[in-house]
């Protein structure tokens, strides 16, 4: 018969503990590098990345114009800037940051995470970056321009 309490321990010991760390703590490692660059390579002078093809063909911006600005923002701290380069944005790393936490928590806890949205909330959030990007375009959204 075999021992459940030994299995118990291998499965909550801190080695497993670790290895259930192991790509939360990749992914975080991705972004903060990530946020390192931008944070060191200003957005905000040209040439250092492409312009994004919808703004420069059409003059529409989409709902990711300005993230990367916004992201040197955080970076520095000017949160009031990042706000103004692209809102929805800071709300999406807002957003990660929650959803990466309770992924770590629960990876501790030994219990799988499982992100599931259904087809209304898939439906909200693609209206809701509709919305964002029609907003953004009309004169009065002036204010939510990069």
């Amino acid at each position: 018969m075999q021992d459940v309490n030994a299995d118990n321990r291998r499965s909550t010991g801190s080695g497993a503990v670790l290895g259930r760390l192991a790509v939360p703590a990749g992914v975080l490692a991705a972004v903060v590098g990530a946020f390192a660059y931008v944070g060191t390579v200003d957005p905000n002078e040209p040439g250092h990345y492409p312009a994004c093809p919808l703004l420069r063909f059409t003059g529409i911006y989409c709902p990711g114009c300005g993230g990367l600005r916004s992201a040197h923002a955080v970076v520095h701290g000017d949160f009031a800037a990042a706000l103004q380069d692209n809102a929805l944005a800071v709300v999406g790393y807002g957003l990660f940051a929650v959803v990466w936490t309770v992924w770590v928590v629960r990876a501790v806890r030994g219990r799988p995470i499982s992100l599931v949205l259904s087809p209304v909330q898939l439906r909200a959030v693609g209206a809701l970056l509709l919305v964002f990007t029609v907003v953004r375009n009309l004169p009065f959204g002036g204010w939510l321009h990069p």
